[in-house]
């Protein structure tokens, strides 16, 4: 490489500028908070009738197969799927954009905005799949891939790891809730504008962190006992907290606390900083 030309590091640093710059790309991304939150919220919806008695699955396919089913549902898919895998990548290259901080600190914040550009990028192949037809089964395969664990060697060890590494990040989201610095993420209007705002997502994240804490104890359980079918996704976690008492309360709460994480997602449409 002759002197002063750019490193092949720098290239792609400026390729990823050049890509966030574009106000197209943006106005996309955002309206990927905007998808995730209207999934959240049926989410939630579907979690308060099955609280209350109803039928439904209260996880992100419930929630795809119930905009599948509306008027234009192929096409509020279709809308989904690219806008989320718009901000999956948008996440991507703010993982490579990372500068501040020590080598450590720097790759650890990198992760952390890939891992997030990852589950965008899932949920939006997800919805692309609903779209064609497709009528995916998460709970069959969380423990279809359970299994597939359990039968190596070493595979309760890994799953019971896998389980305690989803609860902690379900803790994780509560944490942040109670602490609110997801507020240093947001541009948020003063005064109660911007306290109704916090509020809404305040009770949404540590809804969705207990969501998360019960899926993984529930991968916990499945290690423990070496059996595969004590596993599973989202609504096998709900279905389990019903069976509690006063489980229905709190999966109804649950239910409440995810359309409020879900109009907080909408809300981040507008005030976060891209």
């Amino acid at each position: 490489m002759s002197p002063g030309a750019p490193s092949s590091h720098t290239e792609v640093r400026r390729a990823a500028h050049r890509a966030e710059a574009n106000p197209v790309f943006e106005v996309l991304a955002r309206a990927g908070y905007v998808a995730d939150g209207v999934v959240h919220v049926l989410i939630g919806v579907l979690a308060i009738v099955v609280a209350f008695g109803g039928d439904g699955r209260t996880d992100q396919s419930g929630a795809l197969f119930a905009i599948a089913g509306a008027p234009l549902g192929s096409v509020m898919l279709w809308l989904a799927a690219s806008t989320l895998a718009a901000l999956g990548v948008w996440q991507f290259l703010d993982g490579v954009l990372v500068r501040s901080g020590s080598r450590p600190r720097k790759w650890g914040a990198r992760l952390i905005e890939w891992g997030k550009a990852a589950v965008f990028l899932a949920l939006g192949v997800f919805a692309a799949a609903v779209a064609v037809g497709a009528r995916p089964n998460p709970d069959g395969s969380v423990q279809d891939a359970s299994h597939g664990v359990l039968v190596i060697p070493g595979g309760p060890i890994v799953l019971a790891v896998v389980g305690a590494a989803l609860g902690a990040g379900g803790i994780g989201f509560a944490v942040i809730g109670i602490r609110r610095t997801f507020v240093r993420l947001l541009s948020l209007p003063s005064g109660a504008a911007g306290g109704v705002v916090t509020g809404i997502a305040v009770f949404g994240y540590v809804a969705k962190g207990v969501a998360l804490l019960a899926v993984g104890v529930l991968l916990v359980v499945a290690a423990v006992k070496v059996e595969p079918r004590d596993a599973g996704g989202l609504d096998a976690a709900l279905d389990g907290l019903i069976a509690l008492p006063l489980g229905p309360l709190l999966c109804g709460a649950i239910g409440v606390g995810l359309i409020a994480y879900g109009v907080f997602l909408g809300l981040s449409a507008r005030y976060r900083r891209l």
